[in-house]
């Protein structure tokens, strides 16, 4: 936990978030530095393999908090926006399936032979981030890829700081294109002098009860999670280990939503705060990254730096041909916010995706938020850790690689042409 404080002390020396870079980068940084496998040693093997089991739950308490702030967007006009938002995250999505086997299949082993279950490190890693790579380990252990922990926290490192660097280059660039109007922001200043009236008392108050309904999202979905697996034993053996593998936080999402729900139908909403919210999942993400980072297992990324880097460069490569030809095309209003923000989830997981989102349109004057909230609460159960995450390498080891890359193909192909079909439908309505 010192290591966060650390970062937020020589942050304004370095002015790094200026540049849209994450404080958690520099602290993780220092921690592989002073970790077992960097130059200084000051941390002992003992304290980073407890930290590699926080990001499971810190990512599950992200996702508690993704709707808990934020009021459910109503009208008729959200459905088309959302369905084209998900048509295009599911072609990212399964698209990094299909360049991971591709990649795997026709180059790294040919020439390195690697595992199969390599193929699915793409997803894993920048769709999913650390978490997702945490919760993978166990299943591709047991599936006999003991490396695909540490290469899938590597993956997510590259994916985290591809999103953020790229992601502000395309922003800046948008802007001189003129994609996204320029914007100044007075909402800060308001804010903090709200802020400053409120009592050390009340923040207390306020920050234990935000917690409480944060943590009452998580309970939730480990409700949800325990029911689910309830069902394990009359299941079929694939379904079954689904069930066993399958993460609580995507349930802890839908957690947030049913108390949002609740919040809502009884005028309660002031007893949650946005701000507060945001700066719980801000911080757990922040505490995510560090311990990752400071888990890696540096010689074994030294090893496989090859794979690792023709992965990430296919992975990029397809990320950016989703963004700039598929979203483009696909989104009517608002085409770049929309696309940098799914550009950021699927390279840097769902809290890129909402940094770029704000670098973007600081002012919320688009409709984007509303919409890539509502698509994430259909799509994280599936991808980014969710079903299809916990399936894939199930499938290649059952079908082989080859027939999992020939379905992801097809899938890619079909959501391809019904995101097509739905930019044919006319305008978007707005929300």
């Amino acid at each position: 936990l010192f290591l966060l404080p650390l970062g937020r002390r020589l942050e304004p020396a370095l002015k790094l978030e200026s540049f849209g870079v994450p404080i958690a980068l520099l602290a993780g940084t220092i921690a592989i530095l002073i970790g077992p496998y960097g130059k200084f040693h000051l941390l002992p093997q003992s304290v980073t393999d407890l930290w590699v089991q926080f990001p499971t739950p810190l990512l599950t308490l992200v996702f508690a908090t993704l709707m808990l702030g934020r009021p459910i967007p109503s009208g008729k006009g959200i459905w088309k926006p959302v369905a084209s938002q998900a048509l295009v995250g599911l072609l990212m999505g399964f698209g990094q399936y299909l360049v991971g086997g591709l990649a795997v299949l026709f180059v790294l082993m040919p020439l390195l032979g690697v595992d199969p279950l390599m193929g699915c490190l793409i997803e894993v890693g920048f769709e999913g981030g650390h978490g997702a790579a945490s919760i993978m380990g166990n299943s591709f252990e047991t599936l006999g890829f003991p490396e695909g922990l540490d290469l899938g926290l590597a993956m997510a490192t590259v994916g985290l700081l591809s999103s953020t660097f790229l992601g502000t280059a395309l922003i800046i660039f948008g802007r001189w294109k003129g994609w996204v109007a320029n914007q100044t922001n007075n909402i800060d200043s308001q804010s903090k002098l709200v802020i400053d009236q409120i009592t050390l008392n009340q923040r207390i108050k306020d920050l234990a009860s935000n917690m409480c309904f944060a943590g009452l999202a998580v309970l939730l979905g480990i409700i949800m999670l325990f029911l689910l697996r309830q069902m394990a034993p009359f299941s079929g053996d694939i379904l079954r280990q689904v069930l066993v593998s399958f993460p609580v936080f995507p349930l802890a999402l839908l957690g947030s939503l049913l108390i949002r729900f609740t919040l809502e139908i009884t005028d309660k909403t002031d007893f949650v705060s946005p701000l507060l919210q945001r700066e719980i999942a801000t911080i757990a993400t922040d505490l995510l990254i560090i311990t990752a980072m400071a888990s890696l297992n540096l010689p074994i990324l030294r090893q496989d730096w090859l794979p690792l880097t023709i992965l990430s460069v296919a992975g990029l490569m397809w990320n950016l041909v989703g963004m700039l030809f598929f979203a483009r095309i696909t989104f009517r209003k608002e085409w770049f916010e929309r696309a940098i923000t799914e550009f950021g989830n699927a390279t840097g997981v769902a809290a890129s995706g909402i940094l770029l989102l704000r670098l973007s349109d600081p002012t919320n004057r688009t409709n984007t938020l509303p919409v890539f909230s509502i698509k994430q609460l259909f799509l994280q159960p599936l991808l980014s850790g969710g079903l299809i995450t916990v399936i894939a390498p199930l499938a290649i080891v059952e079908i082989g690689l080859k027939g999992w890359t020939e379905i992801c193909g097809i899938l890619t192909c079909l959501f391809c042409i019904l995101a097509l079909a739905v930019e044919g439908l006319g305008n978007e309505e707005t929300v």
